[in-house]
């Protein structure tokens, strides 16, 4: 019969999420650039460009479970998926691994750099003394968190969240619905902890984002990780709304285990930046 199917590959529909996808991108940047210049649109424009990634977050996302759910997603399509996520994952090391590049950069090869706030430029130190204190790192002067405080507290938050999620998973693969339910619950609420404590570290910090390499480097790499905690809680939250509506099954649930890799690796990028950033990075700093 001509058409019909004789293969194990899924072949898309035309759709229009895509496209709607790269124009609400686009519209999300140039309101943030359109924001950074204090535009009176700039509003305007970043709220019409995050209302369309969500929308196309939803749609895009729904239609590749109506696939699922169609039978669509065979094995050898679900095999695909795992490469797909795989790739991703190695990706988002890479885009740390340029912020732990940068720590240990600052870290080892201190640069008498300070900014300048009327200039709005690092500049160079004006004095042997002002390069002497921050030619350091921590520079001088900075007090530093209290690495076996509250980043410790989040440390076994982490890993906690790491030890329930693989008991859902688990759960799920042996048929057991009520431990994959109390599993992604338990794996939620620690994440959004993790999230509150890392909220409430930063509002109580010694020192603020500018001013300084080691305070920068600190919020960007602690920071990017915090919006991946975020992400992963809601990644997880939309896992345990599809298996309250019977979603998964133990032979095909790869938007769980999708889940479940991306927050195992949130645990791990954690781990290396509470030794590096936290432990190694304040260490013989006066500590706040």
């Amino acid at each position: 019969m001509a058409g019909a199917k004789n293969h194990d590959y899924h072949i898309l529909a035309p759709d229009i999420w895509p496209l709607i996808g790269a124009i609400s991108a686009l519209t999300f940047t140039s309101g943030m650039v359109l924001n950074m210049h204090d535009l009176p649109s700039a509003k305007l424009v970043l709220g019409l460009g995050v209302a369309g990634l969500i929308a196309t977050f939803y749609s895009w996302f729904s239609n590749i479970i109506k696939e699922a759910h169609a039978g669509d997603h065979t094995p050898v399509v679900q095999l695909h998926l795992r490469y797909g996520m795989i790739l991703f994952i190695a990706s988002e090391v890479m885009f740390f691994v340029g912020w732990f590049w940068s720590w240990f950069d600052f870290a080892l090869f201190p640069s008498p750099l300070a900014y300048d706030e009327a200039a709005g430029l690092w500049t160079n130190v004006i004095g042997q003394e002002g390069a002497d204190a921050l030619a350091k790192f921590p520079h001088e002067g900075i007090h530093v968190l209290d690495a076996f405080d509250l980043p410790l507290l989040n440390t076994l938050i982490l890993l906690c969240s790491g030890t329930t999620v693989t008991w859902a998973h688990h759960s799920l693969i042996h048929g057991d619905r009520d431990g994959l339910k109390k599993g992604l619950w338990l794996t939620v609420i620690l994440g959004v902890l993790f999230t509150s404590i890392q909220a409430y570290e930063y509002s109580h910090a010694p020192f603020g984002f500018g001013g300084t390499a080691y305070s920068s480097a600190f919020y960007m790499a602690t920071g990017f990780h915090g919006f991946h905690v975020l992400v992963g809680t809601i990644f997880l939250t939309v896992c345990l709304i599809r298996a309250y509506k019977g979603h998964f099954t133990p032979r095909q649930h790869f938007g769980f285990e999708a889940a479940a890799w991306y927050w195992h690796f949130v645990d791990v990028v954690w781990l290396f930046l509470f030794i590096a950033v936290y432990v190694w990075g304040g260490w013989g700093a006066p500590v706040h």
